[in-house]
């Protein structure tokens, strides 16, 4: 418990700080820390961090400035990323969780080479800010859902090649992730079909409730704190930062894969 604490308070740095945490941070170590589960370990892990990124989002989208919310007013991008989200996390319910746990070290290589190869994430190419097209939300909520990521990994790199600085994607991504989390973790609580075998107390359909509150005792007053008095970044480096992360979770997600 202590350790998932710990975990909690890295992962209110990075959803404060980055615009994800929930999933990217704590699912790896949920996979450890369910372990005793077998191949249940990842379905069990993607619907609890879909609880710590409701909650953690939800924390984050109220303490930043409205004025940065008002530009996802009269957008459909957060109706179609929750139209995604019951997809993917029905689809979680239906394979094996080991497909689930290489799907997200897939999708982090990926997402790696796409932030470093092409142009316009260290380096913004466009001038002026575009939306994302909203048409993007169903497939977006539907990968985030099904690997528990949330979909900031995919909306902060389009949004920073639309032109929109770091500081302004990372804010814009957590009212976008709490639009993929909670109708995913609808899905989670109440068609998970039970508790998975062996599973202990503490479990409310696939989602370990005492992890998760753990997590959130770390992660929640963190986020509070950085919202309202983060440090100053530069663009170029909250970018830079921002692929480091990635790579430190692929490195520790694949550790748990291949241990």
């Amino acid at each position: 418990m202590v350790i998932l604490i710990l975990v909690g308070v890295a992962s209110g740095v990075t959803t404060a700080m980055f615009g994800f945490g929930g999933g990217f941070v704590a699912v790896p170590v949920l996979i450890w820390a369910d372990a005793h589960l077998g191949g249940d370990a990842a379905r069990v892990a993607v619907a609890t961090s879909s609880v710590l990124m409701v909650v953690g989002a939800a924390t984050a989208t109220a303490s930043t400035r409205r004025d940065l919310l008002a530009e996802m007013r009269g957008s459909r991008l957060p109706l179609l990323l929750a139209a995604g989200g019951v997809v993917g996390a029905v689809a979680a319910r239906h394979v094996p969780g080991d497909v689930i746990a290489v799907g997200f070290v897939v999708y982090l290589l990926l997402t790696i080479a796409s932030v470093t190869v092409r142009p316009g994430f260290l380096e913004p190419v466009v001038d002026g800010a575009r939306p994302i097209p909203a048409v993007a939300g169903l497939p977006i909520g539907a990968v985030a859902a099904f690997l528990g990521v949330g979909g900031s990994v995919v909306t902060v790199p389009m949004m920073r090649r639309a032109g929109h600085p770091m500081a302004v994607a990372t804010a814009l991504a957590n009212p976008l992730t709490l639009a993929v989390a909670l109708p995913a973790t609808a899905v989670f609580l109440l068609l998970s079909g039970g508790r998975p075998a062996g599973a202990g107390p503490g479990f409310v359909g696939a989602v370990d409730v005492r992890a998760a509150l753990a997590l959130l005792v770390g992660s929640l007053p963190v986020i509070v704190v950085l919202r309202r008095r983060g440090p100053r970044l530069s663009d170029r480096a909250h970018a830079r930062w921002y692929v480091g992360l990635l790579v430190a979770v692929t490195v520790a997600m694949a550790a748990t894969l291949f241990r």
